[in-house]
């Protein structure tokens, strides 16, 4: 995470019209790094220790309205750039973008506009809705990651029957024998 956070600084310092103002390593830290430098574009990782970067970007758009975000992930599902959309975030972009790309990326969000990868813009509409709230897709994908039901609680801040819970009702939701088919036809689906 270190690594490819400083890879991102080192490359935006080479952009004259681009100054990185902070950087965090935890998504709970965002926000407050938000408050103390007032950015035109938060970059944000998908997947932090601490908050999600969902959760930091509904955070910063409560807090900071004028903060755009611009979602990095490696996981690039049509159901997590609806996730982000209804988070309000105003770019979607894969890491695995070319570094020109992720400059013109921060410099459209900044001034206004939205930047999501046209090839996963289109699956997403393509996509049927999930029957999954949007709290049982968490834990469903920290399952998908290999995450027991004792790390998910920590990472999401639920208790470990809660996740439990969230569990079982996706298997009923989706008809799953196990967890391990609700993550099958959650991935197939395109959910997660």
């Amino acid at each position: 995470m270190e690594l490819v956070r400083g890879a991102i600084v080192a490359l935006l310092a080479y952009e004259e019209d681009i100054e990185v103002v902070a950087e965090v390593d935890r998504g709970d830290h965002i926000l407050e790094a938000a408050r103390a430098t007032h950015p035109d574009v938060a970059v944000i990782d998908l997947v932090m220790p601490g908050a999600d970067g969902l959760e930091a970007a509904r955070e910063l758009h409560e807090a900071l309205p004028g903060c755009g975000v611009l979602i990095l992930t490696a996981v690039g599902t049509p159901a997590m750039l609806k996730r982000a959309l209804d988070a309000r975030v105003r770019g979607f972009l894969a890491k695995d973008a070319p570094p020109a790309q992720l400059a013109d990326a921060i410099r459209k969000v900044a001034a206004g506009g939205s930047v999501v990868d046209s090839s996963l813009a289109i699956a997403a509409m393509t996509t049927p809705d999930t029957p999954l709230t949007s709290r049982e897709l968490d834990v469903l994908t920290a399952a998908a990651d290999g995450s027991s039901v004792s790390e998910i609680a920590g990472s999401l801040f639920l208790a470990e029957g809660t996740v439990r819970n969230y569990l079982s009702r996706t298997r009923s939701k989706l008809s799953a024998r196990s967890s391990i088919d609700a993550i099958r036809i959650a991935r197939e689906s395109g959910w997660i």
